[in-house]
């Protein structure tokens, strides 16, 4: 049968079960962009900008069991979602990314010629470059499994416009299930016992006077089992950044992201008694480590998908390389075996011990979250809104399974200690590539991929000048998202850093800008929050406009005089490393400076 490479394009996103594309239409993919506009299951979604399409995408993969999907032109296209695709590769967040191509049968120096897989080979899994119609959907197929498969990632296919405008003879084509079928042996990885590791593992955990658990993004998935291991073992948890919701917020156990000097004090003190961590689904970057500031014990258990992140920052005693919820799974089974083991007295003994160490450290965890609650609350904010009782409230109105979308900023650490959340993977933020203007278009992603859930947006106002204007994409969608524009005039995270070793702001006081005029250019309806006696009666109207399709946007006169315990942590590790003689010439200056003004 004869078939363009644009039909055969739909076809096998059809099959990859593809919900929506991601882009804007041009020259070399508008063959593509027809066929789908066909399609009854993919809706092509049009973009203001390729770089909120790849934050687009990011937000659906990471909301929902769907993968995110780009379509763009090559070379521009290509260059402005970079940013999106990177924050993705680094992340771990898979992605299919597909570009037209210039002609394979023509001239040189092309309109967009340029080598687009020299761009992106740092920042995917892998590139693809279609030389045939025939190859559309293999190689769709494979990308879409390199894609998911170990630690996820984007994957980037070529298709060069000739073939996507153009029919060739092809056979009939293939279903997804059959390439699996035929490709089972070539996928299916060796399998390999990890049975002395995870007795070695549990020797560790039971030899322990305290068991935390430390648990990044990798355990998504597994929520359940880290809830009974933690339950297990009587252990606090703690999350990386983006790991933030793969543990209930609300769970007594819970500590908050990170544990040491720069994470609040639930955490600091839980794990001041810990002698062994069960580190799951991180890599002990530079975030959740407070700047690599995160003192770890000796007894160190690291379980990840990617075996390359074994003792790369942290040593670990027992490395053990698999899937979070698998491994897991295994550990508790484990657990529990030794423990039926034990002879009916030992047994009644160490359960009785275990549920008074739970309830203890349980108690403790309140105890300094509440404390550090009312701490908040007794910072005068004068004629602002404190950050504590605006996301109290925000807290309130949210259902546990509605999502919380951050950007990159100061906001990024409030809500990080402020704002618990519920259920697994209903907190994004961009964490390792650390990419400002995230918020708003993956606050569309998410709302995409789960249109009966409420999506609610924090944002700087720094980083919602960079993609304010894809709220048009929410208008022209009826998506109904609640933006919250924390707005202080600043780069609050980067000016709060100026302040004290150089007593000046230098490029991080933003120009003038109406928040309420980027409203009326959008179609959001605005709301403004003065002082804290306007967060109820604002929230209350912003989610009844929601509920109606309609975006808001609601700008917050922000108070962010009390510094984070982030903030205020990393400084002082960051300055630790510094020698004593650059020690000195900093402190002096910035004496020298606070005292001439």
């Amino acid at each position: 049968m004869k078939k363009s490479g644009a039909w055969l394009v739909r076809y096998a996103l059809e099959q990859l079960d593809i919900r929506h594309t991601f882009g804007i239409p041009g020259v070399h993919n508008t063959e593509i962009y027809d066929e789908l506009n066909k399609s009854k299951t993919i809706t092509p979604l049009l973009v203001t900008h390729e770089g909120g399409a790849a934050f687009m995408a990011d937000a659906v993969s990471r909301t929902s069991d769907s993968i995110g999907t780009l379509l763009v032109v090559p070379a521009a296209g290509i260059t402005h979602a970079a940013s999106g695709i990177a924050e993705a590769h680094l992340d771990g967040v898979p992605m299919l990314v597909i570009s037209g191509g210039v002609r394979t049968d023509g001239m040189k120096y092309q309109l967009h010629d340029m080598d687009q897989h020299g761009v992106l080979k740092p920042i995917t899994k892998a590139t693809f470059k279609v030389e045939a119609q025939a190859d559309i959907i293999e190689t769709l197929y494979q990308a879409y499994d390199i894609a998911l498969e170990g630690e996820p990632g984007p994957v980037f296919v070529e298709i060069p416009v000739n073939i996507a405008l153009f029919q060739a003879n092809c056979s009939t084509p293939m279903t997804y299930a059959e390439y699996r079928q035929k490709n089972e042996n070539l996928l299916a990885l060796a399998a390999r016992s990890q049975q002395e590791l995870i007795e070695q593992a549990v020797d560790t955990l039971l030899s322990s006077k305290q068991v935390g658990l430390f648990l990044g993004w990798g355990c998504k998935e597994a929520t359940e089992q880290a809830t009974i291991l933690a339950e297990l073992l009587a252990a606090p948890v703690s999350t990386t950044l983006q790991g933030l919701s793969v543990f209930p917020g609300n769970h007594p156990l819970h500590v908050g992201m990170g544990f040491g000097a720069y994470s609040v004090p639930a955490a600091e003190q839980a794990f001041k008694q810990v002698d062994c961590v069960l580190a799951c689904g991180t890599r002990f970057s530079e975030i959740p480590t407070g700047s690599f500031g995160m003192e770890v014990p000796e007894k160190l258990i690291h379980i990840d998908i990617n075996s390359d992140v074994f003792s790369a920052n942290y040593p670990a005693q027992t490395a053990i390389q698999g899937d979070a919820k698998d491994i897991l799974l295994l550990i508790i089974e484990a657990l529990k075996e030794r423990i039926e083991a034990e002879t009916a007295t030992i047994k009644e003994r160490t359960k009785e011990e275990r549920e008074k160490q739970r309830n203890s450290v349980a108690a403790k965890i309140a105890a300094e979250k509440e404390k550090y609650l009312q701490e908040w609350f007794a910072h005068n904010t004068k004629d602002k809104v404190n950050p504590a009782r605006f996301f109290k409230q925000l807290r309130e109105e949210m259902e546990d399974d509605d999502f919380l979308v951050v950007d990159d900023g100061n906001h990024t650490f409030l809500a990080a200690e402020l704002m618990p959340m519920h259920s697994s993977k209903h907190f994004i933020s961009p964490t390792d590539f650390n990419c400002m203007g995230y918020c708003v278009p993956a606050a569309i992603g998410t709302k995409l991929a789960n249109p009966d859930k409420q999506v609610v947006g924090i944002v700087g106002d720094g980083a919602f000048l960079m993609t304010c204007m894809e709220l048009v994409t929410a208008t022209n969608n009826e998506l109904g998202l609640i933006i919250s524009v924390f707005n202080d005039g600043e780069l609050a995270q980067i000016a709060q850093a100026q302040s004290v070793p150089y007593n000046r702001k230098t490029c991080t006081k933003l120009g003038r800008y109406k928040v309420e005029g980027v409203a009326m250019a959008t179609g959001c309806e605005y709301i403004r929050i003065n002082t804290n006696e306007e967060i109820y009666d604002s929230l209350q109207a912003a989610f009844k406009f929601s509920q109606q399709g309609i975006s808001v946007i609601l700008d917050i006169n922000i108070d962010y005089s009390k510094k984070t315990r982030f903030t205020q942590g990393i400084v002082k590790t960051n300055l630790q490393r510094f020698e004593l003689s650059e020690k000195v010439r900093f402190i002096s200056r910035a004496i020298k400076r606070k005292v001439m003004g």
